[in-house]
């Protein structure tokens, strides 16, 4: 009778491992690598286009002429973003296979400022924060009419284990929040949520900061974004001042940052 156990349990044992291993084939096999190509409206080969796979969180960007690659499983959604573009989503790999892509960016237009000749730096941060910040004159409206800043963010608040088993214990059931965990819709907002923030802190630094302080601190113009995005990882302590909406923080801790950014350039052109 145990002789006969330990064999249905052997047995049982060998069915669960070939059933994994199935599975973990087809999930490495059904990987694909995406390639294509990235145009403006003019036709032109878009450089410096941030790729994101908004299902794995993969991330890279276009080359020089605008070209790339990117793992993704079958159905996943691509995001192509690019500063004063309009971004663009694609399913991929939905028939089981994909020609190369070809993904048209259109600009966003835009009114063009009075233009502002940014004076040689002097080396004294809080005076040089001033030279290089760009005037926010709605922002300078709010502050004189005293228009009060939104509390939070208007937007979902994804499902928490935390918050979905603690009711359950106590005898109440939250449907929704149990199907967005097991769906998986509470993992792509936060990851959604993730992404947007990130976009906004960029955005935020590149709204306030000219160009032409990037460019003479010797970081090309169609990688300021990805300078930006790099010093958040590098330096955690740039973010943070973001979030406070401390400028000069911010410029204090990306001036730390700049000599390993252009070293990693140099690094990856040899």
């Amino acid at each position: 009778m145990l002789h006969k156990l330990k064999d249905k349990t052997d047995t049982n044992g060998k069915k669960i491992f070939l059933f994994l291993m199935v599975l973990c084939g087809t999930i490495v096999f059904s990987q694909q690598t995406v390639t294509g190509r990235i145009i403006d409206d003019n036709g032109e080969g878009l450089s410096a286009v941030t790729i994101v796979n908004m299902s794995s969180d993969k991330k890279t960007y276009s080359n020089s002429q605008g070209t790339f690659s990117i793992e993704a499983n079958p159905n996943d959604e691509l995001r192509f973003v690019k500063e004063d573009f309009r971004r663009v989503s694609r399913r991929v790999l939905t028939d089981g296979g994909n020609a190369e892509l070809l993904i048209t960016l259109f600009q966003i237009p835009k009114d063009i400022g009075e233009v502002k000749i940014v004076k040689k730096l002097s080396g004294d941060l809080e005076q040089d924060s001033r030279i290089v910040a760009k005037i926010d004159k709605g922002e300078q409206v709010k502050q004189s009419i005293g228009l009060p800043e939104p509390v939070g963010k208007m937007r979902e608040k994804p499902a928490e284990v935390k918050s979905v088993l603690l009711p359950m214990l106590l005898g109440s059931l939250n449907v929704q929040g149990v199907y967005d965990l097991i769906s998986g819709k509470a993992r792509k907002q936060k990851r959604q949520y993730r992404y947007d923030d990130l976009q906004e802190h960029i955005m935020w630094v590149r709204s306030r900061v000219e160009d032409d302080y990037f460019v003479n601190a010797g970081i090309p113009a169609d990688r300021i974004s990805e300078f930006i995005e790099f010093s958040f990882s590098a330096k955690p302590q740039v973010r943070t001042y973001v979030k406070a909406r401390n400028l000069s923080g911010v410029i204090l801790r990306m001036e730390e940052v700049i000599p390993l950014f252009i070293e990693r350039m140099n690094k990856s052109h040899k």
